[in-house]
């Protein structure tokens, strides 16, 4: 159940692409954005049972690459540790998460035809607040997004998928890690994960 959750959470991240800048962005634009990744990703992944190439993969590693906002995800993981790093170790940090992040959404393509409603979009300034509901089989997850206009488009800075917090829950994670042994072991074991995505 929980890799379930897991894989529908990962589902949900690549269905935001970059949107068209506007002078006003509005729940409906947002709403409408959505609407529109979703409908590419289902043709792109086609009906049950289609054999996936290398090709569709990369297209779905652009997609994730291109709405969430890694940077932003793992410094709030990392939270003040995240300072105190030298530019290099920062920037290496921020790519093991991302193909962490990036991996986890790629193992189980079946989960991108999970059906998605919109049960709410919020949007104040450059900042949007969307809850959905994901429904694959019987299983009804909902999920939440923290999204920002940044530069044009619309990014993922976190999600919530059960009331837990993606960023919160790698915190913990990192910051039990970094308290115990450092920041270099945590380091070396995100190296390791990594290499196997």
């Amino acid at each position: 159940m929980h890799m379930l959750k897991t894989a529908i959470k990962t589902f949900l991240l690549v269905i935001f692409l970059t949107a068209t800048a506007t002078a006003q962005q509005t729940a409906e634009d947002v709403r409408t954005l959505l609407e529109e990744r979703d409908e590419q990703i289902k043709e792109l992944v086609g009906p049950e049972g289609t054999e996936y190439t290398d090709e569709q993969r990369q297209q779905l590693k652009e997609i994730i690459n291109g709405v969430i906002n890694f940077e932003a995800m793992a410094k709030e993981a990392l939270e003040e540790t995240y300072d105190t790093i030298a530019t290099e170790k920062r920037t290496e940090f921020v790519d093991l998460f991302a193909t962490i992040v990036r991996d986890q959404s790629l193992n189980k393509l079946d989960i991108y035809r999970a059906k998605v409603t919109y049960r709410d979009i919020q949007v104040e300034g450059n900042e949007a607040r969307v809850e959905t509901l994901a429904q694959l089989e019987n299983v009804r997850t909902p999920v939440n997004y923290e999204m920002e206009y940044q530069d044009g488009r619309w990014v993922i800075v976190d999600m919530e998928i059960d009331d837990v917090s993606t960023a919160s829950s790698y915190n913990r994670q990192f910051q039990r890690i970094i308290s115990q042994k450092g920041f270099e072991p945590l380091l070396e074991s995100l190296r390791k994960r990594a290499a196997r995505a």
